[in-house]
């Protein structure tokens, strides 16, 4: 699956569009890396189990998105978005989204 932010692909022609597939996933804290979360807030830096924490839902929302546009038989999404909001106290939902197309090179 060739996966682009792109409007296009170079060296590629769109032969078929599938519309719009998308992929979530919402993530909650946990107890643990809050305790560690706030003790570097007073030391400062990044927080990385958060930012793992995040990776991971990244990858889970994109894996969903991709099954999606394989299953509608698509070998491309392009113009990939992703967007993140706070569903409630301490969880966040993940969504990437795109436009499936089955292209051919050129």
């Amino acid at each position: 699956m060739i996966l682009t932010s792109r409007n296009d692909l170079a060296g590629h022609r769109i032969v078929e569009e599938f519309g719009l597939v998308r992929g979530s996933t919402i993530r909650a804290r946990h107890l643990g890396r809050d305790i560690l979360a706030g003790l570097k807030t007073i030391v400062g830096g990044e927080i990385q189990e958060y930012t793992k924490m995040m990776a991971e839902a990244r990858e889970q929302a994109v894996d969903r998105m991709e099954a999606e546009a394989e299953a509608a038989g698509a070998n491309a999404i392009l113009c990939i978005r992703f967007s993140t909001s706070y569903v409630l106290g301490g969880t966040a939902e993940i969504v990437v989204y795109g436009s499936a197309v089955r292209v051919e090179e050129v």
